[in-house]
């Protein structure tokens, strides 16, 4: 019983690390660029990663599943993917605020129910696919309003963060592929196996990709690398427990229940960016929450 339910704390304490990553993330986006800090993610994650996988197998006596070929282009998708994902999530933070841009990434989940549908078959159970959408909806009501869609300059970082929120569902449904197409081993060991595979293939990428095309932003990174590693530590907890999550349920529940993420970034916008809550975002917030409590009573 206390494992068909043990997805939920997993999937509170990812979205509150993920709440502190994006919030060190962006702040590193002006001495960076937009690739300099999503690559900040990764190179200085993946060291926390391998700390997790050792504990792992050290604690469980159980050495690391070897992945097949189709658990290998899971994971490949899923890293090339959350890179994406992560520059235009960034590129959408440096025009609009912190809160909004995490709302508009998280009309993700309704996108991660129906590609999980078509690539897994995860089908959600009825009222959690109401609650989806409930929770959808309030993400909408939170993040748009009038003069959001005026002119280019209002409509770019929309853009930005619809895309990222595409192409995370994408990411998270590919990393779920990977983790169940692991041969049988403990969830947490497939899971973690899973995290060092992307974060080494998204690390080398980068790495080629800045050393041929900005290296004075790989230099920076190094400089900067206290908060790096912040960002990096976060990340790799965050990701952690998202695999985890994605190992126990489908990753359309996972990314629905995270949407709680955004009343973690309202509080940090209220709180330490001056950026005010309305009675907007409170309703949205609201329906959110609504949608999420549908969601949980009914997952099977």
């Amino acid at each position: 019983m206390i494992m068909a339910y043990l997805w939920i704390p997993v999937t509170i304490v990812a979205a509150a690390a993920q709440t502190v990553r994006n919030a060190t993330q962006r702040g590193l986006t002006g001495a960076l660029g937009t690739v300099g800090a999503t690559q900040v993610r990764f190179l200085y994650g993946l060291p926390f990663a391998l700390v997790f996988l050792a504990i792992v197998v050290t604690v469980g006596g159980v050495a690391p599943p070897t992945p097949g070929l189709k658990t290998m282009g899971f994971a490949v998708l899923g890293a090339l993917t959350q890179i994406a994902a992560t520059a235009l999530m960034l590129m959408a933070m440096k025009e609009r605020s912190f809160g909004v841009t995490t709302a508009l990434i998280k009309t993700e989940p309704v996108l991660t129910a129906l590609a999980g549908i078509f690539i897994l078959g995860d089908v959600p159970a009825p009222l959690a696919a109401v609650g989806i959408v409930v929770a959808t909806i309030g993400v909408l009501v939170l993040s748009v309003r009038p003069g959001t869609f005026s002119g280019w300059l209002g409509i770019r970082p929309i853009a930005y963060g619809v895309a990222a929120a595409g192409f995370f569902s994408l990411s998270a449904i590919s990393f779920r592929g990977a983790i169940i197409g692991l041969p049988e081993a403990p969830f947490v060991l497939r899971a973690s196996t899973i995290l060092v595979i992307s974060l080494a293939l998204q690390t080398a990428l980068l790495i080629v990709w800045m050393l041929v095309m900005d290296r004075p932003a790989m230099t920076a990174s190094f400089r900067a690398w206290r908060q790096s590693l912040l960002a990096g530590f976060m990340g790799a907890l965050a990701s952690q427990f998202w695999f985890i999550g994605f190992s126990l349920t489908s990753a359309a529940n996972v990314r629905t229940l995270a949407l709680i993420e955004i009343l973690f970034a309202q509080g940090i916008s209220s709180r330490f960016m001056a950026q005010h809550t309305g009675r907007r975002e409170l309703a949205g917030m609201v329906l959110i929450v609504i949608g999420v409590g549908l969601l949980v009573i009914g997952v099977r």
